[in-house]
């Protein structure tokens, strides 16, 4: 059976410049796959371009193996069966809750309607307007509104955007539950990688018009392809070094480095939740163990409670650069107080430099 979803070799181009360059994927039905990436790589675009309302330069689009776009095929937007939510809500000023749900259906969908307000949980505000709605309410509505013509495909770009972090995760949950429930293949657009790992089966991580990556949320974020991946989801440590007979000596001990050639340098990227804190013994730090390496000194130079951890950062012994370790719930050690550093090495990510390594004294987080 063919993908609710499929696309192969999408292409746009504005002037000179490839906005999408050979994007392809597939969604299933019930599905949820998250084009993720910063602005300005072409994510918003590839949906514009699944929804009919800009054409490919080349490339297809399919639903239900139904060629809509590309190879002679073009579908009107409004044949193609496929609903659109953004971040904008554009719910009709004019029009109760029920209206703005209904709008477009035929006069016998008052049950569709009354069942997808049960469904976001607002049967109790069909006949409210939008100026009376609070924020979650309001992107409720315009979920149930794209849902109500029954699309085979719903295109979803940064719909969360405009509410409040403390609103948000619950409307997200709410949501996801709602597109299960329905069987909808969902593509959703978003620049927040947590947005992406909560909500997405399937994540494309975008870059300058392609897809660099895909997979599951944990694929992704434990296996990132390059550091600009792994540096993507969440800070990092980097440590530069260089390789002789295939492994990379640092001032935590050595790193393996397969496949990269004698003389080149490596970036060693470590999250700073990975980074382990012991204590000075009077200039001596923990032994090195085959788990964890050698230790490393630092001296801390700023501390901070964050919530749920801390975060502290020190300024290491060895070349002056900044490293930052994060330790849940609460530890404050005071600045200049001298602290040992070690990390796992099943934990951390080695990749070919592609950039020229920090001045001592610079900061290296990615």
């Amino acid at each position: 059976m063919a993908p609710r979803l499929h696309i192969e070799g999408l292409f746009r181009r504005f002037g000179p410049r490839a906005v999408v360059d050979g994007v392809g994927l597939a969604v299933e039905a019930g599905e949820v796959s998250c084009l993720l990436g910063p602005s300005g790589c072409g994510k918003s675009t590839t949906l514009r371009l699944i929804a009919g309302v800009d054409r490919p330069d080349g490339g297809s689009i399919a639903v239900d193996g139904r060629a809509v776009a590309g190879s002679g095929a073009w579908v009107e937007p409004e044949r193609r069966g496929i609903g659109l939510m953004f971040q904008d809500f554009a719910l009709f000023p004019h029009l109760d809750v029920a209206g703005n749900v209904g709008f477009g259906l035929g006069r016998g969908e008052g049950g569709r309607v009354a069942e997808l307000l049960r469904v976001v949980g607002l049967a109790d505000r069909a006949r409210a307007y939008p100026h009376q709605l609070s924020g979650g309410e309001a992107q409720r509505v315009a979920l149930a509104r794209a849902l109500a013509p029954r699309p085979r495909v719903l295109l979803m770009d940064e719909p969360f955007s405009g509410l409040d972090d403390r609103l948000r995760d619950g409307i997200r949950d709410e949501t996801l539950a709602v597109l299960k429930r329905e069987g909808t293949a969902v593509l959703l657009v978003t620049h927040e990688p947590t947005e992406a790992m909560r909500m997405a089966d399937e994540i494309l991580l975008m870059r300058d018009g392609r897809i660099v990556q895909r997979g599951s949320p944990y694929g992704v974020y434990n296996a990132p392809v390059d550091l600009a991946a792994a540096a993507f989801f969440s800070d990092l440590n980097v440590i530069r070094g260089r390789v002789m007979g295939a492994l990379t000596q640092t001032p935590f001990g050595p790193f393996l480095a397969p496949g990269v050639p004698d003389g080149a340098e490596v970036d060693i990227a470590i999250r700073p939740q990975h980074l382990a804190i012991d204590f000075d013994r009077a200039g001596q730090g923990p032994r090195a163990t085959a788990t964890h390496g050698q230790a490393a000194r630092g001296v801390v130079e700023r501390a901070r409670f964050m919530g749920a951890e801390s975060l502290v950062e020190f300024r290491m012994d060895f070349d002056g650069s900044v490293l930052k370790a994060s330790v849940p719930s609460v530890f404050l050690p005071r600045p200049g107080t001298a602290l040992w550093l070690m990390f796992r090495r099943d934990r951390c990510f080695v990749f070919p430099a592609r950039a020229p390594a920090a001045p001592p004294g610079q900061p290296r987080a990615a």
